[in-house]
């Protein structure tokens, strides 16, 4: 049977050499791809709260001189999805007999797991003090009543594991690692503690840098859930029972992130934000912060479908700066809510749901999950069409169902012995993990990216933003971008993705082949093309996206009307006949001016044409391809060089005046 340790300590050993300095490395792993190459990108986007949590309580330790008076700690946050992992660093940096290195493997999820397991090996058998702990091992401990063999693996080569969480007991954890009486597992799931003073995660501006939006900061404002979905672990890991952190700590940390850090988005982590029973004291004090103090700051949340219902809880929302809710609709099939546990969700309601949101300037975000027990793929192409005309969020996250450990879906399936994978690193909402009664292998996943491709077309994605609010525009655009490039470039799911992979050829995971220099280079070559490609493809239609989707004010909306009637025939039409049009479009816009006959006579041989009167790229599309085909069918004499040049500046101009936007945006 499964013994677990309780914080009580062995009695205190003397260590032979004092400790004087510390290195506490916190670490979060990442996962290898479907190659083996472990997943690490140029730029994220999703900073871990983890580490932001951990690094908080060890400054409090530090500050309060918990761990010694004369012990230095020096503490080293590594993300392993944006950094690489510097392991002989690491590995030297114990060689002093005064001096202890601590790793603590933190915030590990299930398909991260494989990862961990292996730089802690790695970190044994160098000799150093190893702690794992996050979801995956509390989830699976938290269930089952033997220890699985993996985690046994890990303790029998000296890995510590950490279940539960740590707010009160990191500094007993941390003294018990320097002084070398560290026990093998810790327990602290059935005592979960008040987080209402705890320390605030950290802002390390060093740690945002290396994502796509550095003002970009996560805060748990509270955790646990009082709902019971079968497929979720949060229930069985952070508790039923709905804790918080004090608003006026809270306010005080955004102050503070804003002023040193210029952080002023947030992600709230918070499962579910709407049944934190602080969620009102929080709302006024950051509409305080807004309204009195005038500090910019927008989030981000996650709630449940009933939260538009709470009194005051959308306006309150949209004053304290939210722009965007994360909401855990899951089905619009009510057998598969049902089955899920969800008696919550009535999927006639959803449509009220996202309008409510809508009409505070809220962008609506929805959680769906694809492969419950009534899903074919037929009815997820019907469900995926209702959701977006009949439901119409802003945008969508798409996730296959997995069995995660931690899970009732885990437990059920392995109480009945049906097969799961036992590869643990392909729990990553994109792989299939398990048999579906109803869609054949490989069928399952077909389905989920065709979902994706469905809900983000063109013609979608511009009726999204068309009619979404204008203030939320940018927001909504790069999102888009975001996950069209997660979805078609990476074939990752997007919360689990970055911008510009990067790959070692010696971060590989072990037992497989280790490829020659030069193989791995023409491989990596061959990739960056393929990638370079995804990524123009995906630039191009996303500005053409842009151009066609910009707001023009109602005046310049007839102009542009007037002006595109004059393009149409612009290269036929005479100096005077064009001049008219111009007079014409006068009419509705007085301050356009009537441009003369000899600017019109340069305009015309101009390059460049004026990006402000621009709203698609359509023409020059067709001009490209047309070089192409011609190019391929060796009928080089037919590329019309004249307008090559001019075009080529015509693209470029249009190109960047779409970076700048985006980057103005960001």
């Amino acid at each position: 049977m499964l013994r677990f340790f309780s914080r009580k300590k062995p009695p205190a050993e003397t260590p032979a050499v004092s400790i004087r300095k510390v290195h506490l490395w916190l670490l979060k792993p990442s996962q290898y791809d479907d190659d083996g190459y472990v997943v690490r990108h140029w730029r994220g986007v999703l900073p871990s709260n983890t580490l932001a949590c951990l690094a908080g309580l060890t400054e409090e330790l530090i500050a309060q001189k918990r761990l010694g008076e004369s012990v230095k700690v020096n503490i080293h946050v590594l993300d392993e999805t944006v950094d690489k992992i510097p392991l002989k660093r690491i590995c030297r940096s114990q060689r002093n007999p005064r001096t202890k290195t601590i790793v603590c493997l933190a915030g590990v999820q299930t398909n991260q797991f494989p990862r961990a397991a292996d730089l802690a090996r790695e970190f044994r058998r160098a000799g150093l003090t190893v702690l794992i702990g996050g979801f995956h091992v509390s989830g699976y401990l938290a269930l089952l009543p033997t220890i699985p063999p993996d985690i046994q693996a890990l303790l029998d080569a000296g890995v510590t594991i950490v279940k539960g969480e740590v707010e009160e007991t990191w500094g007993d954890i941390l003294l018990d690692a320097i002084h070398g009486r560290l026990q093998p597992v810790y327990d602290f799931l059935n005592d979960k503690p008040d987080l209402y003073t705890k320390p605030i995660p950290v802002v390390r501006k060093k740690y945002l840098r290396k994502f796509v939006a550095p003002n970009f900061g996560t805060l748990d404002c509270g955790r646990g859930c009082p709902f019971d979905c079968s497929f979720c672990t949060i229930i069985n890991v952070q508790g039923r029972k709905m804790r918080f952190r004090s608003a006026e700590h809270i306010a005080a940390a955004v102050r503070h992130n804003y002023r040193a850090h210029k952080v002023s988005f947030y992600f709230f982590t918070d499962d579910n934000f709407a049944r934190n029973k602080n969620w009102e004291a929080i709302f006024d004090s950051l509409i305080r912060i807004r309204e009195q103090e005038h500090i910019p700051v927008e989030f981000m949340m996650q709630v449940d479908v009933l939260s538009w219902k709470i009194r005051n809880f959308v306006e309150k929302a949209r004053r304290a700066g939210c722009i965007n809710v994360f909401i855990g609709m899951e089905s619009v099939n009510p057998a598969n809510l049902a089955a899920a546990g969800k008696t919550q969700n009535r999927v006639e309601e959803f449509s009220s749901l996202i309008e409510a949101y809508r009409s505070s300037n809220i962008s609506s975000h929805v959680g769906y999950i694809i492969g419950f027990p009534h899903d074919t793929a037929e009815s997820v192409r019907r469900d995926v069409q209702f959701l977006m005309r009949e439901v119409r969020p802003d945008h969508a996250s798409f996730f296959m169902l997995m069995p995660l450990p931690g899970s009732m879906d885990h437990l059920h399936l392995s109480r009945a012995g049906d097969w799961m994978d036992p590869d643990f690193n392909r729990y990553d909402s994109h792989h299939e993990v398990m048999r579906h009664p109803l869609m054949k292998d490989g069928e399952w996943r077909r389905t989920y990216f065709e979902a994706w491709n469905t809900f983000y077309s063109f013609d979608y994605m511009k009726e999204l933003l068309q009619r979404g609010p204008r203030a939320n525009y940018w927001n909504n655009f790069l999102r888009f971008l975001w996950y069209k490039n997660s979805i078609q470039n990476e074939r990752r799911h997007p919360m689990m993705c970055g911008f510009i992979r990067l790959k070692g050829r010696k971060n590989l995971r072990p037992g497989l082949p280790l490829l020659s220099r030069w193989n791995y280079f023409r491989m990596r070559t061959k990739e960056i093309r393929e990638h370079l490609r995804g990524m123009f493809r995906v630039l191009a239609e996303m500005e053409e996206l842009w151009l066609q989707t910009r707001h023009p004010s109602a005046g310049e909306q007839r102009v542009v009307e007037e002006l595109a009637k004059i393009r149409a025939v612009y290269g036929r039409m005479r100096l005077a006949d064009l001049q008219s049009a111009y007079k014409r479009a006068k009419a509705h816009f007085p301050s356009l001016r009537v441009p003369s006959k000899l600017q019109l006579f340069r305009a015309r041989w101009s390059p460049l044409l004026a990006p402000a009167s621009v709203f698609t790229r359509a023409d020059l599309a067709a001009f490209w391809q047309t070089v192409r085909e011609r190019c391929t069918t060796r009928r080089w004499f037919r590329i019309p060089l004249i307008r090559l040049p001019f075009n080529l500046l015509r693209d470029a101009q249009l190109l960047l005046l779409f970076l700048f936007h985006m980057a103005r945006a960001r």
